[in-house]
């Protein structure tokens, strides 16, 4: 296999992007709820919302002595708000089990409500510098071109861990960055469409650019579209509870103004299901 950690390393410490959760000294707990918030969501609109919340809530404990609502209202328009709740469920476990204390070893943070396998590796790296493979989508992509020769990575599976830690030096430092230089690649030069291989590192070891930049197919699963989506008028909904901050709203209030009134109230009952939104009495709010 080609060596990819040193071509890797010297380009990211060049190029790595000045990241709040990079930065000396950023608390493990902001590392947790950066990856939390990172899912499916781009940088740009991450940052500010995880700075508003650790200056809410600089620790675990803090967010579980919060309502829920608190967590949903917080969140905001981040999308997949569900995401709120897991992570106030968590705070909780991580005060009530582990002492406030966010734990180092992967099985105990999978024990955790809404952390999963690639989760709990990035906090295992990235806040404690442990030897894993931490491998998102933008890693996929770089380990397909480079080593797979294909131009989109295939649907995730258990080998790509494999691919990975085969990469990793067996420093434990040495292999966190090349963990976040995979992933900064895959984000910043290596994309999805128009990558831009003149800025590549990895160019005179690629296996896709050897072969000519062949078209192989993306099988990936394809996200709907949002526009008219439910998703969308989940969210409708959502902002009309975190719009009447802590009081409830009448059912017939909540989104009127949505177009599809069937959609608007599946809407609804999804939201209640997933324990976004709670109703009483002819009234909704988010969870007390």
């Amino acid at each position: 296999m080609p060596d990819l950690a040193t071509p890797l390393v010297a380009w990211y410490r060049r190029n790595a992007r000045d990241l709040p959760w990079r930065r000396p000294g950023f608390s493990t707990w902001g590392v947790l709820v950066s990856e939390f918030m990172l899912q499916q969501t781009p940088v740009n609109r991450v940052i500010p919302h995880l700075e508003a919340w650790l200056e809410r809530w600089p620790r675990p404990a803090d967010l579980a002595a919060a309502a829920p609502a608190d967590a949903v209202r917080q969140w905001a328009n981040l999308g997949y708000p569900r995401r709120a709740l897991w992570l106030h469920r968590a705070a909780v476990e991580i005060r009530d089990r582990h002492g406030d204390v966010i734990p180092r070893d992967v099985d105990a943070l999978l024990a955790l409500t809404g952390i999963g396998d690639y989760t709990a590796r990035a906090v295992a790296v990235f806040a404690y510098g442990d030897r894993h493979p931490v491998v998102d989508t933008n890693t996929r992509r770089v380990l397909a071109r480079a080593l797979g020769g294909r131009s989109q990575p295939a649907a995730p599976s258990r080998r790509d861990l494999d691919v990975m830690t085969a990469i990793l030096p067996a420093d434990r430092e040495a292999a966190a960055v090349v963990n976040a230089a995979a992933m900064e690649l895959g984000a910043t030069v290596c994309v999805g469409r128009a990558p831009r291989c003149d800025a590549c590192p990895l160019a005179a070891q690629c296996a896709w650019r050897a072969a000519g930049y062949p078209d192989t197919g993306d099988d990936r699963r394809r996200q709907a579209r949002y526009e008219g989506s439910d998703r969308q008028a989940r969210g409708a909904v959502l902002k009309t509870l975190r719009d009447a901050a802590a009081h409830a709203v009448p059912l017939h209030e909540v989104a009127a103004d949505w177009p599809d009134r069937r959609q608007r109230d599946r809407a609804i009952d999804s939201l209640i299901s997933d324990g976004l939104a709670e109703a009483a009495d002819g009234m909704l709010r988010l969870p007390a």
